[in-house]
């Protein structure tokens, strides 16, 4: 069984070295790949020195990387941890078995159950932001996953020659963990310990800019996975506010036979044919959505047997 450990980096000397000496010591067998993103210290030489496999991603963004890993790098097990060393690598036992047994097609390193990450995170808004994103996704596709945005992953292989990469940048966890809940494959938590950052080393995560993006992710895939709710939504809103503005309308003519208030009538009656025509959008564009999902599995069940793999 070929495993292959992929590590994106950027500007990560510090620890890069740490990082694979730990992976070498619990996966000896298997080939560790580190993906350089323009790196401007010495993580290419150090990565070397340890015996990693260097290979260099000039669009700047992990979710770059990420594309280009999963495209090039050809096996049965994928590890997928970040160079900062802060996922402890003796984890990667328990990330990996629940694929080997197929019993599931990703499986997530979870920092958040055992109370290590927020013991261990000093970063401001960090534990915030990744409760308000979990709640979100939990909410729209009514799951339970503990922790969305790790970077201590293992998949498959359907998985990773099966996912469009479309996120630049940190957001690509969320992402995965999206694409993993709308397309139905099989999701596994394994609890892990997180440790922070050692002194010295630097967060290349920006917690207002790349939490933006994450929330513009999700909103943005909301509306292309789920759109009938996304226009419903849309739909209650402009009917709502139509109603506010038409209801003393219709009572002054009822009463008066008379309309006074022409501009509230007509702001009235567009608020609900935005409504209408956003329902009716949201049923044309599900209808589309089903198609592709449909189109998806068709594709999945013919990759799968060109893999020699079972989904489920």
């Amino acid at each position: 069984m070929k495993i292959a450990v992929l590590v994106p980096c950027y500007n990560e000397e510090q620890t890069i070295g740490k990082v694979i000496q730990d992976f070498k010591t619990e996966l000896p067998n298997s080939e560790i790949y580190v993906y350089d993103n323009n790196s401007k210290d010495k993580t290419v030489e150090i990565a070397l020195q340890h015996g990693a496999i260097v290979r260099k991603e000039s669009l700047q963004g992990k979710g770059n990387v990420v594309r280009s890993m999963f495209r090039d790098i050809d096996a049965d097990i994928y590890i997928m941890v970040d160079g900062d060393d802060t996922y402890p690598a003796e984890f990667v036992h328990d990330l990996m078995k629940p694929i080997i047994q197929k019993e599931a097609n990703m499986t997530i390193g979870d920092r958040l159950s055992n109370g290590t990450y927020f013991d261990e995170n000093k970063r401001m808004f960090h534990s915030t932001g990744n409760n308000l994103v979990k709640g979100l996704i939990n909410s729209l596709y009514r799951s339970d996953i503990k922790d969305i945005m790790t970077g201590y992953r293992a998949f498959d292989r359907l998985f990773v020659k099966s996912f469009p990469v479309m996120s630049p940048g940190f957001e690509i966890e969320t992402e995965m963990s999206l694409h993993a809940l709308d397309k139905r494959f099989k999701i596994k938590e394994v609890p892990i310990d997180y440790r922070d950052r050692p002194e010295g080393s630097v967060s290349k995560l920006n917690t207002i800019s790349d939490g933006a993006k994450v929330l513009r992710m999700i909103f943005t895939l909301f509306k292309e996975f789920k759109p009938l709710q996304f226009f419903s939504i849309w739909a209650g809103l402009f009917f709502i506010f139509g109603l506010a503005v038409g209801t003393p309308v219709v009572y002054e003519f009822i009463t008066t036979q008379y309309i006074a208030k022409v501009p509230s009538a007509i702001l009235a009656v567009g608020l609900v044919l935005l409504a209408v025509i956003s329902f009716a959008c949201g049923l044309i564009l599900d209808t589309i959505a089903s198609l592709n999902k449909k189109q998806y599995e068709l594709e999945l069940n013919r990759l799968a047997q060109l893999l020699g793999d079972e989904r489920r």
